[in-house]
């Protein structure tokens, strides 16, 4: 299964920015989406942004992720 997951773009320089996602930045290819702007939402899938989504949308689907992994039993 592959998933995606919402961060914020709070860096731009070229075809690479950085995405806040739950406290903690990340460096992320940009190239699929050439139009996103520093403070888009969007979906980053290994290493690369291949949706601009919403800001509620982003939120929603952090906040699934946090239930997910806090029932989580290994």
């Amino acid at each position: 299964m592959c998933v995606a997951v919402p961060g914020k773009l709070i860096k731009r320089k070229e075809n690479r920015g950085t995405v806040e996602i739950g406290g903690l930045n990340r460096e992320i290819f940009i190239h699929l989406i050439p139009d996103v702007k520093v403070g888009d939402y969007v979906l980053v899938h290994a290493g690369c942004a291949i949706e601009i989504i919403n800001e509620r949308e982003a939120f929603k689907t952090l906040k699934l992720l946090k239930e997910i992994a806090e029932h989580e039993i290994c």
